[in-house]
């Protein structure tokens, strides 16, 4: 056999072996399901969280993020990572109150209001929180906190009084119960369906962020944005420990990383978002105000009796949160 020929063969088994190699190798591929769309900056971060994984297992492992709930539906998620449906997914955490009350801790009317507070809470929280996950065979990745809540409605609320028997958007069971205990009547709608159950009369008035408001155009139905700072609700990235346990600790750790950086990014982001959507909402035409002391002593009483509420059904674990943070804010 002549030398040219054995270099040929050489060349042709070194990239069979390349080629073979690189099948070995293939890129392990997730879907992840979110509920929010593209515009939403928690859909923005979590593709960047995907980049980030893809880059950091230089393509090993591939996210492919699927917005706006066009996979799997927000109330199934949660479900569908647990069932092994799809490996990873995101959703709003107190969304599973139903399952366990200290799933909806950040939704406590002013038990935390402001970021600095929502980040303390999150601090006491986490742990009691992922080991509940961990139960389900689910691991905790990372949170991400909405911007504070607040009261979209057509007219001006200037005291509680003004929310008696409107129809209210609610989300989570503590929307649900604000809405009871203001006298309005709560009406479940999911984010992409809350300008068309406006226009339709479903529903009267809101609970939620300003970047809600800024995301749904808010302007096109309604006048009135009552900056309250309710709350802060987190959004929560799971993942199936039986999908990632098919990771080479490599990989793991990969995930791990770009999921600490994707919280941090989040939560600045979040951060931004509240001015830049409250801006976007006066640019508008939204009439931006602060509860009156009326008001503001009226949502008080409702965060006491929702803050006892809450303990009642979170039982020890609640408690040992609420310990938890008070040592924290020391």
């Amino acid at each position: 056999m002549s030398a040219n020929r054995l270099i040929a063969l050489a060349l042709t088994a070194a990239g069979l072996a390349t080629a073979l190699n690189a099948t070995a190798k293939a890129a392990t591929e997730w879907d992840m399901p979110t509920p929010y769309g593209d515009r939403t900056f928690h859909t923005v971060n979590i593709r960047e969280f995907a980049d980030d994984v893809r880059e950091k297992t230089d393509g090993e492992l591939d996210i492919t993020v699927h917005a706006n709930g066009s996979l799997i539906a927000h109330p199934e998620i949660k479900n569908s990572v647990r069932r092994g449906i799809v490996p990873i997914g995101e959703m709003i955490m107190s969304r599973l109150a139903n399952e366990n009350a200290i799933f909806e801790v950040d939704s406590v009317p002013y038990l935390a209001s402001s970021y600095e507070e929502a980040r303390t809470l999150w601090n006491a929280s986490r742990d009691v929180i992922a080991e509940e996950l961990a139960k389900q065979r689910l691991r905790l990745l990372f949170t991400v906190p909405w911007p504070p809540q607040g009261i979209y409605t057509q007219e001006k609320v200037e005291a509680l009084d003004d929310l008696e028997n409107l129809k209210m958007r609610a989300y989570n069971k503590s929307s649900e119960r604000l809405a009871q205990l203001a006298g309005a009547v709560p009406t479940q709608i999911e984010v992409p369906d809350i300008p068309t159950a406006f226009s339709t009369g479903r529903v009267d008035a809101m609970v939620t962020s300003p970047a809600t408001g800024a995301d749904t155009k808010a302007w096109d139905y309604l006048d009135n944005f009552n900056h309250a700072q309710l709350w802060l609700p987190k959004n929560m990235v799971i993942v199936s420990e039986r999908a990632f346990g098919r990771l080479d600790d490599e990989t793991q750790q990969a995930v791990l990383d770009a999921a600490k950086e994707a919280q941090e990014r989040g939560w600045k982001m979040s951060r931004q978002e509240t001015e830049e959507a409250l801006q976007e909402l006066r640019d508008n035409g939204i009439t931006v105000s602060e509860p009156s002391e009326q008001l503001a002593a009226s949502l008080d009483e409702i965060g006491s009796t929702m803050t006892d509420e809450w303990l009642e059904r979170a039982g020890d674990q609640g408690e040992r949160i609420l310990e938890r943070y008070r040592e924290l804010q020391q």
